[in-house]
């Protein structure tokens, strides 16, 4: 990602609508889908500043791994430990059989071989483990955002199902979510694509703005794995060996 990105995430993560909501729809999803052991190891895979991390903690001890440097050092504050530099889909001196849960949160988009990267983080699963994955869905919303981001592409259920099975791979459903904001997000990437304003910018809205959004989203942690809901921005799931 370029380090502007990086940096956004830094000083926006605790702020932004769609971090803070997503957090909670995440750990009310985990708890109802992965059916963890108490006191779980979980490795978070790509965890950026580290935002994610003391959601995760609430189901165990947490492990992470970060390439960018200044992110790595963020999140290892944030983490109260080193932060590992292993890249996908290799996970060099990641231990093997050692995790109940890997998380990679909107991060398979960003590896070119997805369907290695799915095989390598199996292996460092224990027997009936599993990992949570959450993807942009939509390669037609294509965007400044996805470019700065540098996605390899956006998916849609199919794609992602395909390469979940070629990884030898099956998963609990394939489920949308970010859904109940979903035509705002087309409505304003169709307006930014012809005004010629497609920018990558994605810091917080005023806030009062900033507050709606996360109110709206946050409705989500209710619904998802529990009803399908119509298309979204993103696409999760939860995948395990067969």
């Amino acid at each position: 990602m370029d380090r502007i990105v990086y940096d956004r995430m830094a000083a926006h993560d605790t702020t932004h609508w769609w971090y803070r909501a997503r957090r909670e729809i995440l750990a009310d999803y985990l708890t109802r889908e992965a059916l963890l052991p108490k006191q779980a190891r979980i490795l978070e895979i790509g965890c950026g500043t580290g935002h994610n991390l003391p959601m995760l903690a609430r189901f165990g001890e947490v492990d992470a791994i970060e390439i960018d440097p200044a992110a790595r050092a963020f999140a290892a504050e944030r983490l109260g430990k080193p932060v590992g530099e292993a890249p996908l889909p290799a996970l060099n001196g990641v231990a093997r059989g050692a995790y109940d849960l890997v998380a990679v949160l909107d991060v398979v988009e960003h590896v070119e071989d997805d369907v290695a990267a799915l095989r390598g983080m199996a292996e460092v699963l224990k027997p009936g483990g599993a990992i949570l994955v959450t993807v942009p869905a939509h390669p037609w919303m294509w965007s400044a955002h996805d470019t700065v981001n540098h996605h390899h592409r956006r998916y849609s259920k199919a794609t992602l199902g395909k390469a979940i099975r070629d990884a030898g791979l099956d998963h609990n459903g394939l489920r949308y979510f970010n859904s109940l904001l979903f035509p705002v997000a087309v409505a304003a990437r169709v307006a930014g694509k012809l005004t010629g304003k497609d920018d990558s910018d994605d810091s917080p809205p005023p806030a009062p703005v900033n507050k709606a959004l996360e109110t709206v989203f946050r409705l989500e942690r209710h619904l998802v794995g529990r009803l399908p809901l119509p298309p979204g921005l993103s696409i999760i799931t939860l995948v395990r060996r067969p």
